[in-house]
């Protein structure tokens, strides 16, 4: 009897471990994505897609704005709680590397056939590599062109902005002694001192150099940019841009009003100027790709937006890959920009109607063309912030050009202490 008992026990006991291995290997792998801003809401329409097509993984989207969102990464890998997958601005990518916060991807890459590298756009893709690894599948890109009022360049003799800053300045000053002998004001070009993409971009269009010595010390007072600059202050000192943002407290009320005419800016706006654009001037605005310095047009645009990266601390980085592979599939590149208005970065996602047959959309497209990267280093984010500043200084004339970027270049020196330190050590035998 007491035989029978210990055997009874022995088959439950196997029963139940057999069970329990079951319910073990039937549960499924959760993945945690971290999203930011309004992508971080959007993205959860695309999450039930990639869960019906792989039952085995589960997704939880965790969205956080973008004020709070890099101090919240840091502060989890500091804790060893990072997510699975995060999206990350191309500009932090860098810092995180350098941490060695983030999973190489090249391998995933080159076994994988629906990520294909050659479909990318080049300065979007470069914006990804850090020191030949890749960090980063590009998720949309938020390049910047010209947004600008027809009617008004009708009324000045042209049919759309020219093609070189040289003619720019000569339009501003048509449009501008037009509005004078109207008694009107008008300021053509607006360029706000409080954003630093504009001046970053004329920077890249005469050949960059914003650094030096190993990107160990700044270089903006150097030829290259101080030509930049100058060009900058031309048009704060022309009165073609106000000098303060005071004097344009509604971009879109003051574009309907012909206050400004013209406006850097990038494609979340294509849905604004829909929506807030007065509507007998729905028909009268257009975009346009950034003018050049010389003959080869468009001129350089910076390659801005966003990456999808795997964090190294993930124990589930094959899971991870799968999320990453869907969303950068050229289908839900597509389906995220039909959902968001965000830009794919994948050339063949342009073919789709959606964005081929979109007017507004074709000066992006043909901008995409001629991307340049920026500096692939963890304080990029806090100098092109700090250069606001100077932008600042010489739009109402408190420093002289060569006065702002002799200080801004002592300042990027200063934040890059620490990069020439680990540099020096390096380089000692």
């Amino acid at each position: 009897m007491m035989l029978c008992i210990r055997w009874t026990t022995l088959i439950l006991a196997a029963a139940l471990l057999q069970l329990s291995c079951s319910s073990s290997k039937d549960e499924p792998t959760v993945i945690r994505f971290w999203g930011l801003g309004n992508e971080g809401e959007m993205v959860r329409q695309l999450i039930p897609e990639f869960e019906r097509a792989n039952p085995g993984i589960r997704v939880i989207v965790q969205q956080m704005p973008w004020t709070a969102a890099h101090e919240k990464l840091l502060t989890a890998f500091a804790g060893e709680s990072t997510p699975d997958v995060s999206q990350l601005g191309n500009t932090w990518l860098p810092e995180f590397s350098v941490l060695n916060a983030l999973e190489p991807l090249d391998p995933f890459v080159r076994q994988s056939r629906i990520v294909q590298v050659d479909d990318y756009f080049d300065g979007v893709l470069k914006m990804n590599r850090i020191d030949s690894s890749l960090f980063g599948i590009p998720w949309y890109v938020d390049t910047r062109v010209i947004y600008y009022r027809r009617d008004l360049l009708r009324q000045a003799g042209y049919t759309e902005p020219p093609t070189t800053w040289h003619e720019i300045l000569r339009l501003c000053e048509i449009m501008q002694r037009k509005a004078r002998e109207e008694g009107r004001k008008q300021y053509p070009f607006f360029l706000p001192t409080n954003e630093w993409v504009p001046a970053i971009a004329l920077g890249a269009q005469y050949g960059g150099d914003f650094l030096r010595d190993d990107n160990t010390r700044g270089n903006f007072s150097g030829p290259k940019f101080r030509k930049a600059f100058g060009l900058l202050a031309s048009f704060y000192e022309k009165e073609y841009s106000p000098s303060g943002q005071q004097l344009i407290t509604n971009l879109y009320n003051s574009f309907s009003d012909g206050l400004i005419a013209m406006y850097i800016t990038g494609p979340w706006n294509i849905g604004e100027f829909g929506r807030r654009i007065a509507p007998r001037l729905q028909n009268e605005w257009m975009t346009a790709p950034l003018p050049s310095m010389d003959t080869t047009y468009p001129g350089v645009s910076l390659p801005l937006g966003t990456s999808l990266a795997i964090f190294r601390q993930s124990r589930h980085k094959e899971a991870a890959w799968k999320l990453v592979e869907f969303l950068a599939s050229r289908e839900q590149s597509i389906a995220f920009y039909r959902i968001t208005g965000n830009l794919p970065p994948r050339k063949s996602a342009w073919e789709d109607s959606s964005l081929a047959h979109n007017p507004y959309i074709r000066a992006f497209y043909r901008q995409m063309q001629r991307l340049e990267p920026l500096p692939p280093v963890p304080e990029w984010e806090q100098i092109a912030i700090k250069l606001q500043l100077y932008v600042e200084y010489i739009a109402t004339k408190t420093l002289t050009v060569d006065e702002a970027l002799s200080r801004f270049d002592k300042e990027v020196d200063q934040m890059l202490a620490k990069r020439r330190w680990l540099v020096e050590r390096r380089k000692q035998p």
